[in-house]
């Protein structure tokens, strides 16, 4: 190999979604910022990123990668969704360069170098665990003219050997010190802004901790399931929060397992707000919370509601079948004593969601929808997600024995669940269908006030609701609702449909004519007489409150609503709009439980939509779509820690 060129590194990585702004590239920048930490690297190594969108296709990444000379060392970061792909990638780049070096890390590589090897010929090394410091020592090896056979020296990888066995080293210690990991922010390593100075990613992704306590079934976080938790220092983290401040970044999403459950957590949630204080920015955090709830969790959560600081505090109860939780390895978790935390966030107004799973062992239909139902009587927003086997994780380990069926997805490497023993190919199909609906209705919030009128003062459960518009939008001669039901169809082999019709209901006017239809038709008729003029005007609100979106497709004129700026953000401003009853006054009484007085007269009031919906809806990313729904002057002001 020739080694007496500067050596040119390229980290690739690809974001599960296709929307106009990039999601953060964060695995490759840290990659990229330990490597660069080392003088001998720096010295004489270019190392560059490669950030692509969900949506790219092989060819455009290939005309991207290869356009010039091609780099002597290609890393890829490698989850379910990008496998097939960056193997093909692998393939080309050993065509342009056959003495360059491929390296495959990521939890869905991890421990599984023998099928990605067969799989993937092309592929090199294969690192088995943490990477920032493990890529720093490839590309040390290679700076020493070392070949791909010859690394049995480096802890924490799978090559093969000259006779093509497949040599795994012994493990590496996970990082104990983390900040000895350069932030890829403070460093530069990640770019932050576009050619026009905007900061140029979807949200700020950062970690504040690596590591989980629990060994959950499903699960293999990071690699680091049933490990201590280790985490970054305060000072990095208060550094990398005021550096987003000053890039106006809206939302901070952290990339833990669990928050919330160290006393740090505490003091991220102080300099968060502290920064804002002084910048105006960030405006929300979007985390997966700690599972079990401590006083910790519920000082946080009063800390952040008398701050203004938004969140989406998650019940991560995945299920609440006895069975179920029991081969989810759950049973024992004090998560599963939810009910009197749902009850104390509602009470306190804050937002919430929960997370269910569909499809584990010692789940079946009947638990499910009992469970599901049970759950939204405190929580609408409930994401329910299909269970995927994933490799290294005890699902996957025991698939014989729960005698799971499954089949590879057509464009990603994830294995689908067909059946088991408590649950037929059948019963699947029929609850994938439901969770359709309550994906696009609920979890992403087409309707989200109307779920407390239902719940507080009629007998109709939500799955009811739901699977009632499932079977209108079938029969009904509506065309309205022609997309949708070719969105059901798609929903079941492409996650790309659920994207579709999230962004058809909350932009598209025919779909806002077919929803009043079917209110009209399918659910008013249920209503209590005494409520249905409330609950038809909760409903409209739901509809007014909808982002100020412009579908692609309509051929309706986007209203043109006057801009504000409020402490550095831009809003659309609707004033004066009628409403036969007080609905943010009542649906705040119902979900607070202070009593059902639904006694109102009409009222005026103006409503703020946050500019920029369109780079997020069709993501279906919840926890962002809800930053641009329509609020109350209050309620805006509030989000920016303003009274």
């Amino acid at each position: 190999m020739e080694r007496n060129k500067r050596l040119s590194v390229c980290i690739v990585q690809q974001g599960v979604w296709d929307l106009p702004l990039e999601s953060m590239p964060l695995a490759a920048g840290y990659l990229k910022a330990a490597a660069l930490s080392d003088d001998h690297v720096r010295a004489h190594a270019d190392i560059s990123i490669k950030n692509f969108r969900g949506g790219d296709r092989l060819v455009k990444m290939a005309q991207e990668l290869f356009a010039e000379d091609p780099p002597d060392v290609l890393a890829f970061s490698v989850l379910g969704w990008n496998f097939r792909e960056f193997g093909a990638l692998a393939e080309t780049f050993k065509q342009i360069n056959p003495q360059g070096w491929v390296v495959f890390g990521g939890t869905h590589v991890a421990n599984q170098a023998p099928r990605t090897f067969r799989l993937f010929p092309e592929v090199d090394v294969v690192v088995n665990g943490e990477g920032e410091f493990v890529l720093r020592d490839l590309l040390t090896a290679w700076l020493d003219g070392r070949t791909p056979h010859r690394l049995s020296t480096i802890a924490g990888i799978s090559f093969r050997a000259e006779d093509g066995e497949v040599v795994t080293t012994l493990p590496r210690d996970r990082i104990d010190d983390l900040d000895a990991i350069p932030s890829p922010f403070l460093t530069g390593a990640i770019e932050l802004t576009d050619s026009e100075g905007r900061f140029r990613y979807d949200v700020a992704l950062m970690e504040t901790n690596r590591g989980c306590p629990y060994k959950c079934s499903f699960c293999y976080w990071g690699g680091a399931v049933g490990q201590r938790i280790r985490a970054f220092s305060r000072e990095r983290l208060r550094a990398e929060l005021e550096l987003f401040a000053k890039h106006k970044v809206h939302t901070i999403v952290l990339c833990d397992a669990n928050f919330g459950i160290l006393p740090i957590d505490r003091e991220f949630v102080e300099d968060m707000i502290a920064v804002r204080e002084i910048y105006g920015f960030p405006r929300a955090l979007e985390t997966s919370w700690a599972k079990n709830k401590s006083p910790l969790f519920y000082d946080i959560v009063r800390t952040m509601k008398r701050t203004g600081l938004r969140s989406s505090f998650t019940l991560a109860l995945q299920t609440l079948s006895s069975d179920a939780l029991s081969t989810m390895n759950r049973r024992n978790m004090k998560v599963n004593d939810w009910e009197d935390l749902a009850r104390w966030l509602d009470k306190e107004g804050l937002d919430c969601y929960a997370e269910l799973i569909w499809g584990a062992p010692g789940e079946t239909v009947e638990s499910f929808l009992t469970g599901y139902d049970r759950l939204s009587r405190h929580v609408s927003r409930i994401a329910v997600y299909p269970l995927h086997l994933l490799p290294n994780t005890e699902y996957t380990e025991k698939k014989q024995e729960y005698g799971i069926v499954s089949v590879r997805g057509d464009d990603d490497d994830f294995e689908y669940i067909l059946s088991h023993n408590t649950m037929t190919q059948v019963e699947n199909r029929e609850i994938k269908r439901f969770l359709f609906w309550t994906r696009v209705m609920a979890e992403n919030a087409v309707l989200r006030h109307v779920w407390i009128g239902i719940r507080e003062l009629t007998e109709l459960t939500q799955s009811q609701v739901l699977r009632g518009l499932d079977a209108w939008t079938e029969r009904t001669d509506e065309s309205g609702a022609e997309p949708l039901r070719d969105a059901v169809v798609r929903a079941a082999s492409s996650d790309v449909a659920f994207g579709d019709a999230v962004s058809y209901l909350l932009g598209h006017p025919e779909a806002k004519r077919m929803l009043l239809r079917w209110w009209q038709e399918d659910i008013r008729p249920l209503l209590p007489a005494e409520h249905a003029d409330l609950l038809d005007e909760i409903f409209r609100y739901d509809l007014l409150t909808h982002p100020h979106y412009d579908h692609p497709d309509s051929s309706t004129p986007l209203e043109m609503l006057p801009e504000v700026e409020l402490h550095g953000a831009r809003y659309f401003v609707r004033s004066q709009v009628s409403l036969r009853h007080d609905v943010p006054s009542v649906v705040e009484g119902l979900r607070t439980r202070q009593g059902k007085d639904v006694a109102s007269g009409p009222v005026t009031v103006d409503l703020y939509y946050r500019a920029g919906a369109e780079n997020f809806i069709g993501s279906t990313n919840h926890e962002e779509i809800v930053y641009f729904m329509g609020m109350t002057e209050r309620e805006a002001l509030a989000g920016l820690g303003t009274s």
